[in-house]
């Protein structure tokens, strides 16, 4: 079971088997339904982005998450956080300090709490690492203050998951603190030189003693907007030591960490493998807002999404996109596709010059045109560009039945490769809007022609 403040923009998400169900812990009223015959409850939540006092809302909503379950009888809280302790040069920072008090803060509700204290997580949404991935993505030449010295212990994502499972099973003793990291130790500075290699970017890290933490966060900020709030605080963070230096987690738990150049490339091969088995039709249909200019972001990836109802059934429309490319053409955006075909050939890329195995069907691994069968499924259709680009590209077509009518979905995604890819990607946001749009219409005019006596 799931806890969410907006249960229905998660649900598309989860597999089956998975129940989610609405409550916010800053509302204590909405909770006892939540943890109805719970008997293991994983606390993995945190303020830090939003606005005011993040310490006090992280305690807030960790007494009422205890609360509750003392109350509907849990009998354990598994708890995620971090590392870092007060010996050394630095005093602890006020994130990871709050970090550690609310691990406390659990404990004092009544019901035994194992809590994990990590340092970096190497994977999609770990802020730590996201920050130290779109420094590293974005900026070629880096000065960099004293903390990219500061030595941690990265985790891979995987591996904190198996701890986090394997605390279900341990025999019911209390409270207990367990310390886990990576299976070596390195600086901020290592792990960005080892996600720019397996990116294949060049990075020159220039350390001077004069940033603070203020001054960085400040910077950070302006590079990536997205961190603009929680900078700060990540950044003061980042001058802790976060080690190992408590191996008791070894022994009790059968996990084996991966060492710092196994996890990235897992956490870029994970990355991969759910882009691949995500149906973006499902998942952003059910995200609100607006979505932002040049798209919205997953991970270092650039995802924009068009939709539009078509006056066909579901697999009239499929049929339909199921014949693009090759001597049938890209429905109305044909002279486009031919004109960026061209360009990819100057540059020394295939261009429109392949064409497609068969005119009506598709399989994994055929060419259409530049384009490379990635996934088809009913209903489906991923193709991942094999044109000249800073970075990797995909485009999915997916239909959805609307009782007579139906919808189709055309979403491109763009992983960038440093300054160059992102440059290219904002610079024709307006132009991959227009053509997806085009292409869209058109799938919709064919699919929507009488059918030939």
């Amino acid at each position: 079971r799931a806890l969410a403040r907006r249960p229905d923009a998660l649900r598309a998400r989860m597999p089956d088997g998975v129940e989610v169900v609405g409550g916010d812990c800053l509302e204590p009223q909405t909770l006892p339904p939540v943890f109805a015959g719970v008997r293991t409850a994983y606390y993995l939540v945190h303020s830090m982005g939003t606005p005011g006092d993040f310490a006090e809302r992280d305690r807030v909503a960790a007494r009422a998450f205890a609360d509750a379950a003392r109350s509907a009888g849990v009998k354990r809280i598994v708890y995620l956080g971090g590392l870092g302790d007060d010996r050394g040069d630095a005093a602890l920072s006020d994130h990871l300090r709050s970090r550690q008090e609310t691990g406390e803060v659990l404990r004092a509700g009544g019901v035994p709490v194992i809590e994990f204290r990590g340092s970096v997580i190497i994977g999609s949404g770990s802020l730590s690492f996201e920050l130290l991935r779109a420094l590293t993505e974005r900026l070629p030449i880096m000065i960099c203050p004293r903390w990219v010295a500061t030595p941690a212990q990265p985790i891979a994502i995987e591996d904190v998951v198996a701890y986090l499972v394997a605390a279900s099973a341990l025999p019911e003793s209390g409270s207990r603190i367990y310390q886990i990291g990576g299976a070596e130790r390195a600086s901020y500075g290592a792990l960005m030189r080892e996600y720019a290699r397996q990116r294949g970017l060049r990075r020159l890290l220039i350390s001077v003693p004069v940033l603070t933490p203020r001054l960085s966060s400040l910077w950070l900020g302006l590079i990536t907007p997205v961190y603009a709030r929680v900078g700060r605080h990540l950044i003061e963070g980042l001058r802790n030591a976060t080690v190992v230096t408590d191996e008791s987690a070894l022994r009790a738990f059968s996990v084996r960490p991966l060492g710092l150049a196994a996890a990235v490339a897992r956490a870029l091969a994970n990355e991969d493998r759910e882009f691949a088995e995500t149906r973006w039709c499902d998942a952003l249909s059910s995200a609100r807002g607006i979505e932002p200019y040049g798209g919205a972001r997953l991970g270092s990836r650039l995802v924009m999404s068009s939709e539009r109802e078509v006056d066909a059934p579901a697999e009239v429309v499929d049929a339909t996109i199921m014949r693009l490319g090759g001597e049938t053409g890209w429905y109305g955006t044909t002279w486009i596709w031919k004109l960026r075909g061209f360009v990819d050939l100057l540059f020394g890329g295939p261009g429109m010059r392949r064409g497609r195995r068969d005119p009506s069907h598709v399989r994994v691994g055929d060419v259409v045109d530049f384009w490379r069968v990635e996934a088809v499924e009913e209903s489906r259709l991923l193709l991942r560009a094999e044109m000249r680009l800073p970075g990797r590209a995909w485009l999915e077509l997916a239909v959805t039945p609307a009782g007579q009518r139906s919808r189709v979905r055309a979403t491109a995604t763009f992983d960038p490769r440093g300054l160059a890819g992102l440059a290219y990607w904002y610079a024709l946001h307006p132009v991959h809007r227009f053509v997806f749009t085009r292409l869209l219409n058109g799938i919709a005019a064919r699919a929507s022609r009488p059918a030939a006596p």
